[in-house]
């Protein structure tokens, strides 16, 4: 008898609700989700192709950095940070949020000259001091020689945030080149290991890494297989390197970001590919990099996240996976 009455109960709501979806007014077509201080450029975007390593200052239109609603308040007051990947797109938010905070910064980048020194130009502009230091992070000499480099300019190193990556799609799981897989590896694994080896060496307690992950981490992604690898690697490195180093006093966490309008995927993606770039998140646009630096300076700053370590920050555009 109960079985029936459930069944009946069961039966009951299923009918409400399929009356119910037949009332609802088919839903219009969504615009993109603007809930920031300003508005941000959405898809459709101009197609275009940039050649790696890619320009910023070649990129239409040019990504939002400068966060000027963004107003410091003296979080990392005379530290010292090594951003790997601060000629431009994310790295460069994280330079000048970093600056107007009250840091002096070392940026590494590869050759991308003209990018790394509007981001040196933006730094100063906050009254702080910046080192550019062009080179490979997947070479295992640039890296300690970085660390050194910006240890002998600034006395010391308090935080260093791995984030320079080399992606590019592949149509076909076959057509995925040993050459290129190993490019990848090198620069977006043994590149944030050989940095965080370099620093952990001169850092004290108090210091805090913060490697940049990626939603193709969490996710995986049909067309980045060997890129979506190493961002995996990253997070898992950041959780295990988090433990190792507690004894330490240094905080190690990660920011995995989704689409984000920088020169990586236009420098990776083809030109009519690049026009629709982030209309497949739930706020059906990219993020921009201004979006994404605060959260940097959240696992920074010890006065926000003394008690945060071995994290992996999300921030893809509200995707649930629902």
């Amino acid at each position: 008898m109960s079985t029936r009455r459930a069944a009946t109960r069961q039966r009951r709501i299923q009918e409400h609700v399929d009356k119910t979806n037949k009332k609802q007014p088919k839903e219009k077509a969504r615009r993109p989700m603007q809930a920031g201080a300003r508005k941000y450029p959405e898809p459709p975007f101009p197609k275009q192709h940039l050649k790696k390593p890619g320009s910023e200052a070649a990129l239409k239109p040019p990504p939002y950095f400068e966060a000027p609603f963004y107003i410091g308040s003296s979080k990392l007051e005379n530290r010292v940070a090594l951003i790997t990947g601060g000629d431009s797109g994310i790295g460069r938010a994280v330079a000048v949020l970093f600056a107007r905070e009250g840091a002096d910064i070392a940026v590494s980048y590869l050759n991308e000259h003209e990018d790394a020194r509007e981001t040196k130009r933006q730094v100063e502009n906050e009254g702080r001091r910046c080192l550019l230091l062009p080179g490979d992070v997947a070479q295992e000499g640039y890296c300690e020689d970085t660390v050194a480099a910006t240890v002998a300019e600034f006395g010391k190193l308090d935080v260093l945030v791995n984030n320079a990556a080399f992606q590019i799609h592949a149509s076909r799981f076959e057509d995925l080149t040993a050459e290129q897989f190993d490019e990848t590896m090198k620069t977006n694994l043994y590149g944030y290991f050989f940095m965080a080896r370099a620093s952990v060496k001169v850092m004290k307690a108090g210091s805090s890494i913060i490697n940049t992950g990626s939603v193709t981490g969490l996710l995986g992604s049909a067309h980045l297989l060997d890129y979506s690898m190493t961002k995996g690697g990253i997070h898992a490195f950041t959780r295990s390197l988090a433990t190792h180093l507690v004894p330490r006093g240094i905080r190690v966490n990660c920011v995995a970001p989704g689409p984000v309008w920088t020169p990586l995927n236009p420098s990776d993606k083809s030109a009519k590919d690049i026009t629709d770039f982030g209309a497949d998140t739930p706020m059906k646009r990219p993020a921009q990099p201004e979006e994404i630096a605060p959260a940097y300076v959240f696992l920074a700053s010890p006065q926000c996240s003394s008690y945060i370590t071995g994290e992996i920050l999300p921030i893809i555009g509200g995707y649930s996976g629902g």
